[in-house]
């Protein structure tokens, strides 16, 4: 049996070193993003979507795929921030290259005074009525369309010290690579740990902007199509008569059309550039 190990060939980031990256070398850059979503990732366990939104949330398992498919290395620095009857913790999630190199850092904080590790539940009745009156309360909340009354008790930040330091982590994590990767318009980032009132305010606002930048990368590269096919090879023939040919035909055509092939934009000018350049020196 043959156990040699063979390199991967898919560049890492850090590859690219001091030279600006071009457009090629952006779009193949979210074209593998998308490409790791689709076949390998899965909605609900590596990102998931707000409720009522079209925006994608990126998780922990999510960000780990792409950590591993650009090859990053990681280092971790914990601040305490904790006092006195707190829980409180600051990462800087540092992103490195295969060779050590510093790609990026991302900031992530948790706290036990975040609403969600703050209170719980009572396990009965009589432990509520139990704990002093400064130690719990009666939260409103709504579930399914009314509103619901929930008894609710103080939680001992002890029992999730290890819960907020992991969450802390992976705010950080997800952060770090979201910077490094220029994933932000594919992804938001920890929408799902948001309480839910807030959360829903989030999605109202998402609805409300739309998000054009984040629908233009969810059609930059779409799927294959006879009709995509088709509308390619007219563009390159027309691309072939030149920039002013090639200008008028993309004003021309539907929006649905430009979408179809809008990835090509920048080859279809190249082509006609060329063209042009060509005539020129004639």
């Amino acid at each position: 049996m043959n156990n040699q190990v063979i390199p991967m060939s898919q560049q890492a980031v850090a590859v690219y070193g001091e030279r600006s990256l071009t457009a090629a070398d952006v779009r193949a850059q979210v074209n593998l993003i998308q490409d790791v979503m689709r076949s390998v990732m899965i909605d609900g366990v590596h990102f998931g979507k707000i409720p009522g939104t079209q925006s994608v949330s990126l998780y922990k398992p999510g960000a780990e795929k792409l950590m591993a498919t650009f090859r990053f290395g990681s280092d971790a620095d914990v601040e305490d921030l904790s006092a006195p009857g707190e829980v409180h913790y600051r990462v800087k999630y540092k992103i490195l290259s295969p060779s050590g190199q510093l790609l990026g850092i991302g900031l992530g904080e948790c706290s036990a005074q975040e609403e969600k590790y703050a209170w719980r539940r009572p396990v009965c009745a009589e432990e509520f009525d139990m704990t002093p009156e400064n130690q719990r309360r009666i939260k409103f909340k709504n579930w399914q369309g009314r509103t619901e009354k929930q008894q609710q008790v103080r939680t001992n930040p002890a029992d999730v010290r290890n819960t907020i330091l992991k969450m802390a982590k992976k705010r950080a994590m997800v952060d770090a690579v979201l910077t490094v990767t220029a994933a932000s318009d594919i992804f938001t980032q920890d929408i799902e740990d948001l309480p839910d009132e807030l959360r829903d305010q989030v999605a109202e606002d998402t609805r409300s902007r739309a998000r054009p930048g984040a629908q233009a990368v969810q059609r930059t590269v779409p799927e294959d199509s006879p009709e995509r096919d088709a509308l390619i090879a007219d563009m390159l023939a027309v691309a072939d008569t030149g920039m002013v040919e090639l200008e008028k035909a993309w004003k021309s055509m539907s929006k649905e059309n430009r979408a179809l092939v809008a990835d090509k934009l920048d080859a279809f000018k190249a082509r006609a550039a060329a063209v042009d350049a060509q005539d020129g020196g004639e």
